[in-house]
């Protein structure tokens, strides 16, 4: 038998020797093979629905993955190209590389490219599609290798929602449409079925959006950090004011779904917009002015950018005042969910 440190050298824990068996244990799959991943943009909490809704939106990053003999090699272009690292630090082949992990398998090395239209730390869920893209990624990888099923919605939602600690960009990313999420302590909610007993469980449902209903967003140049904006909520909020988001997220559901001519009510919030609305006075400024001339208006996630849902177009001097303000409008579509083709480069 080799001489072995992990086998021969006192000094090395129990855990040690469980971690180099586990890592020993790992499959690797066969260089050569790729997949091609394209993921939506996000929005969160949509007004009232603060980290429990979110909508997808058709603004797209593509994502071509193959696994190589060694090495992490990443090629980036489009929005972030100048910004994001070049190497296993890279969200995405840090979430590729969790999924295979998840699944028992490691690459021995991985060829990255990435495309990307989301805007960067604007509101619009692009570390959500990062994660999402690698997994989704992971799972394509291990399907055309034939060692594997591919990731269900479940095991996608949990994966992907765990670079973030909240599940609305990621689930809406992955399923389409709109979605409801909610998260459950591993600790008072039993245990994880990925793995995770005394983690946290994050789930999500498909809303199927009213066929009549359609995004425009209005992004400004500047950036927004979700981790600054998130800081000036405050622990506790009056009663009266938890009891009107509540309202006000339930009647969302009913307004995305069955009447839209609900929505701007639907799209009321006192629980997280105006406390931020200091870090971001042109957000605040925009919202307010269009939600004056009854569009349903709100910050999109943690900001800056602006989303406005409706059953119409948004009129020529709302779009004015947006550019005014230094935002440019786009309409989108309400998109699909994740999709992953893979096959052999």
């Amino acid at each position: 038998m080799p001489d072995d440190p992990a086998l021969t050298d006192p000094a090395l824990t129990d855990a040690a020797l469980t971690d180099a068996a586990v890592t020993f244990a790992k499959v690797a799959l066969p260089v050569g093979i790729s997949a091609r991943v394209r993921v939506p943009a996000s929005s969160a909490n949509l007004g009232p629905g603060f980290d429990c809704l979110g909508i997808a939106l058709g603004i797209y990053d593509e994502l071509i993955v193959e696994i190589t003999s060694g090495g992490i090699e990443v090629e980036v272009t489009g929005e972030g190209a100048d910004d994001v690292p070049r190497t296993a630090d890279h969200l995405v082949a840090r979430a590729i590389t969790r999924g295979l992990d998840a699944a028992g398998f490691v690459a021995p090395g991985l060829k990255l490219r990435c495309v990307n239209a989301i805007p960067h730390s604007r509101g619009l869920g692009s570390s959500a599609a990062a994660a999402v893209s690698g997994l989704a990624a992971a799972s394509g990888l291990i399907v055309e290798a034939g060692v594997g099923d591919a990731f269900d919605d479940e095991t996608l939602v949990q994966l992907s929602s765990e670079f973030e600690g909240h599940p609305d960009n990621a689930a809406a990313s992955i399923l389409g449409s709109a979605v409801v999420t909610w998260t459950e302590s591993g600790a008072d909610g039993g245990p994880d079925p990925a793995g995770l007993p005394d983690g946290d469980r994050y789930l999500a449902r498909r809303l199927v959006v009213h066929p009549d209903i359609t995004a425009t967003v209005f992004v400004p140049d500047t950036e927004s950090s979700t981790s600054f904006t998130r800081g000036l909520l405050p622990d506790a909020v009056p009663r009266r004011d938890a009891v009107f988001n509540v309202s006000r997220a339930a009647l969302a559901v009913v307004a995305l779904t069955a009447d839209p001519g609900a929505l701007v009510a639907a799209t009321e919030d006192r629980l997280h917009q105006n406390y931020r609305a200091q870090a971001m006075a042109p957000t605040a400024e925009l919202v307010a002015a269009l939600r004056k001339r009854g569009l349903a208006a709100t910050v999109s996630g943690a900001g800056p950018t602006v989303l406005v849902l409706g059953v119409g177009p948004v009129p020529a001097d709302a779009r004015d005042i947006a550019t005014g303000l230094g935002f440019v409008a786009s309409t989108v579509a309400i998109a699909g969910g994740v999709e992953v083709t893979h096959g052999r480069s």
